[in-house]
């Protein structure tokens, strides 16, 4: 942990906030991922509402925010959302967080937003972390244009069906699964989208982080067999465009300008992904391409 000053300590004290509602990004893993505005607001909300408080509860305390904690989830939302839109209507500044992550990204905060702005009130977001965004940063597919999609369906002959309603778009795909549905939902995806490359991303700013790139049918087979893996899980899927196989004369190039960088297995990932070739077939012009020049000295 740094030795920083405690973030309450190191900017100026806590404005009182208007009216509205509060859409408040919290960190998807590492607690510190959080902003000084949101801690403000937190701070000074006149009330905060969460999916889970004692989950609330362990952010607020790291960040030394000492205040109450109500729920909003799915179960209850019918009854707190009407109390909620009174506290708005009397002029209060009423703050919503998830679990992680921003709300209203697959969670129930939807409705509520809906609701007070409806009701004239007014919606104001507080950026911070989300894993949808987190996952397209580190992914090393197109970040131009991409589509968050959700969670697929849970079953796999309607998980195909809705798969096949974007087999058409023209940008990167972006969806949540679980660990437990990560391989058959690959390997719907892999035939929904043949030939196409994807990630993987899990555990996203957490120590135990990582990033799966490969094709399509690759990483179905990859956790078919090791099993399902812990953790959130984020699942992108290269565009249509991306699909276009180098050239030799390309990846070359690639490899070559990779030099003195990173290690050539590592390299060889990441431009297998953008180039459409098997890892181990540019792994092999990596080597080529590193004993062509030594010759060409």
């Amino acid at each position: 942990m740094s030795n920083a000053p405690h973030p309450r300590q190191a900017h100026r004290p806590v404005q009182a906030l208007a009216p509205g509602l509060y859409i408040v990004a919290t960190p998807i893993g590492n607690l510190r991922d959080i902003t000084l505005r949101a801690l403000d607001v937190l701070q000074a909300a006149s009330a905060v509402f969460a999916e889970d408080s004692r989950i609330a509860r362990r952010l607020l305390d790291a960040h030394g925010v000492s205040r109450s904690v109500e729920t909003y989830h799915d179960h209850n939302g019918e009854a707190v959302r009407p109390r909620i839109l009174d506290r708005l209507a009397a002029g209060e500044a009423v703050a919503l967080i998830s679990d992680a992550g921003t709300p209203l990204i697959s969670d129930p905060g939807f409705k509520l937003a809906r609701a007070a702005i409806d009701a004239g009130a007014d919606v104001i977001p507080v950026p911070g972390a989300s894993a949808s965004l987190a996952a397209l940063c580190g992914s090393g597919l197109a970040s131009d244009r991409f589509m968050f999609a959700g969670f697929p369906p849970a079953k796999s002959a309607a998980r195909r069906t809705w798969l096949a309603e974007f087999s058409d778009v023209k940008a990167t795909l972006i969806f949540y699964e679980s660990g437990a549905r990560l391989a058959a939902s690959l390997a719907d995806t892999a035939q929904a989208f043949p030939g196409r490359s994807g990630v993987v991303a899990r555990e996203l700013t957490k120590i135990y982080e990582e990033f799966q790139r490969d094709s399509l049918d690759a990483l179905a087979t990859r956790y078919a067999e090791s099993g399902p893996p812990k953790g959130e899980i984020v699942v992108l899927v290269a565009p249509p465009a991306a699909n276009r196989r180098w050239t030799e004369a390309e990846v070359d190039a690639a490899l070559r300008a990779e030099r003195g960088g990173r290690a050539l297995k590592e390299a060889s990932a990441d431009i297998a992904l953008r180039a459409g070739w098997p890892k181990r077939d540019v792994y092999a012009r990596g080597l080529a391409v590193k004993d062509e020049d030594a010759g060409a000295d």
